[in-house]
């Protein structure tokens, strides 16, 4: 029986296709031959490219997806004693397979609790008071990582990562971001790159684009030249440092040139915010966090979720009630329209 045609795809941002200008930086670097393992230009013009993104020298290294990213840099600066703290419902921590353990020969995650998926800095001077250095009961405090967006689909402010950076620099912590929705966060706050990282005393960035219009790479961004090196041998010995990587450096030269990731972040935020103002205008609807990235998160009567599913709408249940709708930026602005208007007609 042929499947019925999905009226709107909200599951997740990892449903979208790839855009037309990476795909066309894709056919231009597949001309000709190139030196492989990042030797190539493209892939050795990356460090200067994104360190005009970010006003400040990075080193980057192009990775297959974001657990990589995260798990791998933060293995290599961190002790298998150590902890690194992140927010109880960080992706890294419930979702990528206890890949930082993996890598990390035993090193720990330590849930920190906080509102709609941020972490208090009042909560980690907490868990760092018990915990000091030294105490062989308890994980070593080695890092602090932040996902920015947030998987509660809201974004730090800056004030709050320069409270969590002066955190991580009084006590000695690297400090890392999970940036796979990076440019929906930057684009929600206005803000440079610079502004929400090295400003704020960012370590290490793990920048998402699969999620925003590439085909298949992410990247790990090194702010600090002495995590450079065991990051380099951490990414050779995982299996990361690609044959090929000319194909990797031209999704990420086109993901950036003229700032089209932050305007496909635009488009995906866009729709979020006329899908999640909709929503919250239906009786017995309400959202369980603002809604500053592409994600929603709301609570609806189970038989106008049932409907909804059944009109051919896609989405994630994630609880009594409870549903997570996820826009693309290459949603079409029909599709939220057509939720709504069954949503309304269904109420």
């Amino acid at each position: 029986m042929e499947k019925k045609a999905m009226r709107g795809d909200f599951r997740s941002d990892n449903v979208a296709g790839i855009h037309p200008a990476i795909m066309a930086a894709l056919a231009t670097a597949n001309q000709g031959t190139a030196q492989p393992y990042g030797q190539d230009d493209s892939a050795r013009a990356l460090n200067a490219r994104f360190s005009d993104v970010f006003e400040a020298e990075v080193t980057v290294f192009p990775v297959a997806t974001g657990t990589a990213a995260n798990s791998f840099s933060l293995a290599a600066c961190m002790r298998p004693y150590g902890g690194a703290y992140c927010h109880e419902g960080a992706h890294l921590r419930l979702s990528e397979g206890n890949s930082l353990a993996a890598w990390g020969h035993g090193a720990a995650l330590v849930g920190l609790p906080g509102e709609v998926g941020r972490i208090d800095p009042a909560a980690l001077r907490q868990a760092l008071a018990e915990a000091p250095r030294g105490n062989t009961q308890k994980p070593q405090p080695d890092a602090v990582t932040v996902t920015q967006a947030t998987e509660r689909g809201t974004v730090y402010g800056l004030d709050a990562l320069a409270a969590i950076g002066a955190v991580a620099r009084e006590h000695g912590l690297v400090f890392h971001m999970d940036g796979a929705r990076f440019a929906n966060a930057q684009a929600h706050l206005g803000c440079s790159a610079a502004d929400m990282t090295s400003r704020v005393g960012v370590d290490l960035l793990s920048f998402g684009a699969t999620k925003n219009g590439a085909m298949s790479t992410d990247a790990l961004v090194v702010f600090r030249r002495d995590l450079v090196e065991p990051i380099a041998f951490t990414l050779r010995r995982a299996g990361q440092t690609w044959s090929k990587m000319r194909f990797a450096a031209a999704q990420l030269q086109a993901y950036v040139e003229g700032e089209l990731h932050l305007d496909l972040a635009r488009r995906a935020n866009a729709r979020a915010a006329q899908l999640g103002h909709g929503l919250a205008r239906l009786p017995g609807v309400a959202l369980l966090a603002p809604v500053e990235a592409n994600i929603v998160f709301a609570t609806l009567p189970p038989a106008l979720i049932d409907a909804l599913q059944a009109q051919g709408f896609g989405f994630y249940r994630r609880g009594p009630g409870e549903i997570r709708l996820v826009c693309r930026f290459d949603q079409p602005e029909e599709e939220v329209a057509a939720l709504l208007q069954a949503a309304r007609a269904a109420g």
